[in-house]
């Protein structure tokens, strides 16, 4: 007699605005970049930023947050002010050293590569930071250190695509200096422990990025993401000019080819003046590709969706 498979972990996501999706991982709740403040906003900096639409849904309308995955804590389309109060109760925040030095509480950093093990009743990913950088080389010290994150499911240690934590918790074949694996228990409940594992889902957040050559590692790790969620917008700002803080529409393609992950969610392209590049865009230069034109997926604003 032959036993069918497990069928894979379920994953939705609900898009809020900008960089800010609600995920649904078995029964791990998940946010990203919690942006939540009421339109139109202003914040003064040396790059000023201007809120023009609010979030498709508010931030008192959200479920409890096992974890946050925060790219930075520096700039309010990321992270403002209402969003702060939502780390604040979410039992796990993972960012970058700097933003988690920042931010005490319950943020923990962690460096490219690095993992983390997340458990909220039976399910348990794990997450890895990767590498992002937020403008053209030479801006790193103007616009600070950013993260991005890919979370995998049904992966114990020493396993998975991206190496980690071997036996015993410590660093595995994977893992370079710097590197290694810890858990953290977000919630708890029963673990089966004589049932199959659901299939495993792999999931990429790139955070606020540009194309550059450490992205290409990410796809060469994890050879078999279902989905990735690439911050476009083409950020620009009047006192830099010409230069991009942020994945334009050739470039998120561009870079959608190197991940291969079998579909692409759009975020961070909308509600903000210095996110100018029109979103019809993403779509024209995907539909450009063969091998990328049925990968491309948006969201409906404030409607939870299965990925499958």
């Amino acid at each position: 007699m032959t036993t069918a498979a497990p069928a894979a972990t379920p994953v939705t996501a609900t898009y809020i605005g900008t960089a800010t999706v609600l995920l649904r991982i078995g029964e791990l709740t998940v946010l990203t970049d919690p942006a939540f403040d009421a339109a139109p906003a202003d914040y003064p900096a040396a790059r000023p930023l201007h809120r023009t639409a609010g979030p498709a849904l508010p931030a008192e309308a959200l479920p409890p947050i096992d974890l946050v995955l925060l790219s930075h804590d520096q700039h309010a389309d990321n992270l403002d002010r209402t969003g702060r109060e939502v780390l604040a109760r979410a039992g796990l925040v993972l960012t970058t050293p700097e933003a988690a030095a920042r931010l005490g509480g319950r943020a923990e950093g962690l460096t490219p590569w690095q993992t983390r093990t997340v458990t909220a009743g039976a399910t348990t990913v794990t997450v890895t930071a990767t590498p992002a950088r937020h403008g053209p080389a030479g801006t790193e010290q103007a616009t600070g250190p950013v993260t991005g994150f890919v979370i995998e499911t049904g992966r114990g240690a020493g396993e998975g695509q991206g190496g980690g934590a071997g036996p015993g918790g410590g660093p595995g074949d994977g893992a370079g200096p710097g590197e290694g694996q810890a858990e953290a228990t977000a919630g708890s409940g029963p673990r089966p422990g004589s049932e199959p594992a659901p299939e495993p889902r792999t999931l990429y957040v790139s955070g606020d990025t540009v194309r550059h050559d450490a992205l290409a590692e990410i796809g060469t790790r994890f050879t078999a993401l279902d989905t990735a969620f690439l911050h476009f917008g083409d950020a620009h700002f009047p006192s830099t000019g010409d230069l991009a803080f942020s994945l334009s529409a050739a470039e998120g393609a561009a870079v959608a080819r190197t991940l291969g992950a079998r579909r692409v969610i759009p975020l961070h392209f909308d509600s903000w003046d210095h996110l100018a590049e029109d979103p019809a865009r993403i779509t024209a230069a995907f539909g450009a590709d063969p091998e990328l034109a049925d990968r491309l997926r948006w969201l409906a604003p404030g409607k939870e969706e299965t990925l499958d």
